[in-house]
């Protein structure tokens, strides 16, 4: 399946990208513009936002990725320091990760890079913890990076290259890394340890992590989320329960004793194309999924799955939320009664859930405005989490792009 995931990405990318002389992919300058435009917010009206498709959000700033010198985007996560609450963006790149202040987000500033560990690669991600940044690749030996992110406190006038506070060889490629900060463990999935399944770091101490296990007894883990449960399930309460996304199906592991990791249920849905991600209400009751190639198999409209988690030893599929376009759908997050969902070409949708049984679209913003497509470009993710309303999107072809809540 991973082989023909990457073909598919591959040839989709390539509908829409050069290469340059080293044989990089690049992204097209066709209905791009020349210089990033920090000069103030651009207010969605008509439904643009400068070249845009918007609705109810603006666009405050973007960056180009020949400015982070970068072949293409994937991941990004975000990091509020606690001394000041400066907010800065962590954009994934094929070669690396770029740091940019987004305090003022009309004027944000790239401070700088930390390049791969070993090779350039077009899947990365990043979380954070402790104010430390972890960062995995599915570059060949890559291991997972760690930086201590209060050293973008002193900025130079320069664009700095930074090295890592440490690196974990305990494994070498991962398609993703999940943090519980209740525990301070880390959940790197998708490496050659374990079939796949979720590999076990402690890293209370951030530079100086400490292998804690792993579970090959579920199938290959593509993404996950870790939490400490507080939801309706009473046989569960103060565990630490892991949700994998797992190709074909989710799967519930009760992860609290890290030497005795158990299997709690597995649940599947109709239509299976690849089991992608997902994450839960705040009230943890509901899960919320996306199934990356349903669209491109079996033609629907973007599909969000829903399923009840009530009880998580018979968790059961619940509704689906279709969008209005065929973009392919892929990372999910849930901020308070909000659901912002990544749709590659549609760009970034955002939903209400307050109510589960009639949950409706709210606004969106789309940074690929060429098509709506069945392909792999456009939105990798978005992060919704900035106490400010700042919210933060990574596109594989174009930009890290800052948006916000129109009147906010």
């Amino acid at each position: 399946m991973k082989n023909y995931l990457v073909a598919l990405i591959f040839s989709s990318l390539l509908w829409s990208c050069g290469n340059d002389d080293n044989g990089f992919l690049i992204p097209s300058d066709d209905n791009q513009e020349d210089t990033v435009d920090n000069t103030g917010r651009i207010t969605c009206e008509s439904g643009f936002a400068d070249i845009f498709p918007c609705d109810g959000y603006d666009l405050m700033a973007h960056i180009d990725l020949q400015e982070f010198a970068s072949a293409g985007g994937n991941d990004s996560w975000g990091w509020t320091d606690p001394t000041n609450n400066r907010e800065y963006a962590l954009m994934g790149l094929q070669e690396g990760i770029a740091f940019i202040d987004i305090t003022s987000p009309t004027n944000p500033v790239f401070i700088g890079r930390l390049p791969t560990a070993t090779q350039s690669s077009l899947w990365r991600d990043i979380k954070v913890f402790n104010n430390h940044a972890f960062i995995v690749s599915e570059a060949p030996g890559h291991g997972m990076q760690v930086f201590d992110l209060t050293r973008l406190r002193n900025p130079t006038n320069d664009i700095q290259v930074f090295d890592a506070d440490a690196l974990y060889t305990e494994f070498g490629n991962a398609h993703n890394i999940i943090i519980n900060e209740d525990t301070g463990f880390a959940y790197a999935v998708g490496t050659q340890t374990f079939d796949g399944g979720p590999h076990f770091v402690n890293i209370q101490n951030p530079t100086n992590p400490v292998f804690a296990g792993g579970f090959a007894d579920g199938t290959y883990t593509h993404d996950a989320q870790v939490v400490t449960y507080n939801g309706p399930d009473p046989d569960y309460q103060g565990n630490e329960i892991f949700i994998g996304s797992n190709e074909d199906e989710i799967v519930v592991i009760d992860v609290t004793d890290k030497d005795n990791p158990s299997i709690i249920s597995q649940t599947t849905y109709p239509n299976i194309g690849y089991t992608h991600q997902g994450w839960f209400t705040e009230d943890q009751r509901y899960f919320i999924a996306n199934d990356e190639l349903d669209e491109m198999g079996f033609g629907f409209n973007t599909r969000t799955l829903i399923f009840d988690f009530s009880d998580l030893d018979a968790p059961t599929f619940l509704d689906t939320f279709v969008g209005p376009t065929e973009a392919i759908d892929h990372n999910l997050y849930v901020n308070g009664d909000n659901l912002f969902l990544s749709n590659y070409t549609a760009g970034v949708r955002i939903a209400d859930v307050s109510d589960i049984n009639t949950i409706t679209d709210i606004g969106f913003f789309d940074t690929f405005p060429e098509s709506d497509a069945t392909s792999f470009n456009g939105v990798w993710n978005v992060y919704p989490f900035f106490a400010s309303g700042n919210i933060i999107v990574s596109d594989l072809n174009r930009d890290l792009f800052i948006i916000r809540r129109t009147g906010t």
